[in-house]
């Protein structure tokens, strides 16, 4: 018989058997030693305490803290070229900016305070838009003529929910984002006070650009949630989980000295939240950066972010 081209003789088939044979065994005992090493990294970050006048020195303060997340570091009066080069400091470094937040009012019953804090998030989405953050995070807002983020009967009403809906809606179609969500982060007296809300403000809006950022801390509004809040964490992440695009990381504690709920917010590690449960959720989506917030100083949030490192060594998570 005539040998084709394309034939191979017994001995080379059988040689190139064994060495075909040989690398999947290697490429399997490699893929099941990074399985077995390799722990999924999650990104965590906080305010910076040291000054910082350029993006390099910005990084250095965020790397010997062990960020790999971080809050805007710039203002929406900063220019181009400065936007630009914090932004390319920061995919450098492999820093997410998670989020621009302009906390203000929206649908105050102020027109002056309304219209400034819409010009607040128009301003702030344009800048998270630039600079590539996950987010720009506000709240709905309150009726209150008072308290901008405050409770009033009629927060939680239909028409309220149809107005942050209009007003949603309107600052994204006027902006326009590409590459940054607008969010509203929960609050127990206005929209939305649940993951349940939150869907149906997703559908309502309607907007690709409208996502969700998840401070699950502030969903929890009574005693029967205080106790349950490992089945409220997994409800968020079940019904909000694509959607998120930054987390917050607080405590809550449930005082006992008085004969009515008294819910306070706390450092992380000192209160009630799962932080087992939190941690489990977002590793499904590592993507999500968590970021600490309203502590004192730089002391307590080296407190906080050791506490949540040292629940996510246990669970075989790192915040690298």
């Amino acid at each position: 018989m005539t040998k084709s081209k394309n034939s191979i003789s017994r001995r080379d088939f059988i040689k190139n058997s064994v060495v075909g044979t040989m690398a999947l065994a290697s490429a399997s005992v490699t893929k099941r030693s990074h399985a077995q090493t390799d722990k999924p990294s999650l990104r965590m970050g906080g305010p910076v305490f040291e000054k910082y006048e350029s993006p390099e020195k910005w990084v250095q303060i965020l790397k010997n803290l062990g960020y790999r997340a971080a809050y805007c570091p710039v203002g929406t009066e900063a220019s181009e070229d400065e936007i630009k080069a914090y932004a390319k400091a920061a995919e450098d470094a492999d820093i997410t900016i998670a989020e621009v937040g302009t906390w203000s009012n929206p649908i105050s019953p102020n027109d002056d305070e309304r219209k400034q804090a819409l010009k607040k998030c128009r301003d702030g989405l344009v800048l998270a838009d630039k600079i590539g953050a996950k987010c720009c995070v506000n709240v709905s807002g309150s009726r209150n003529p008072k308290r901008w983020a405050g409770p009033h009967e009629k927060n939680l009403t239909e028409e309220t929910f149809d107005m942050i809906v209009e007003t949603t809606q309107k600052l994204i179609d006027d902006v326009k984002p590409t590459r940054t969500h607008f969010t509203l982060e929960a609050m127990p007296w206005s929209y939305p006070d649940s993951p349940d809300s939150y869907v149906r403000l997703l559908k309502a809006v309607d907007r690709k650009q409208f996502a969700v950022h998840l401070d699950p801390m502030n969903f929890i509004s009574s005693p029967q949630l205080y106790f349950n809040n490992a089945k409220l964490i997994r409800d968020c992440f079940a019904k909000l989980g694509p959607y998120i695009k930054s987390c917050h990381a607080k405590d809550i504690i449930l005082k006992d000295d008085i004969y009515t709920p008294h819910l306070d917010e706390i450092r992380a590690g000192l209160g009630a939240l799962d932080y087992t449960t939190f941690l489990k959720e977002l590793s499904k989506f590592p993507d999500v950066p968590l970021m600490l917030e309203h502590l004192p100083d730089a002391e307590q949030y080296k407190l906080a972010a050791d506490h949540i490192r040292s629940v996510a060594e246990k669970l075989g998570l790192a915040f690298t």
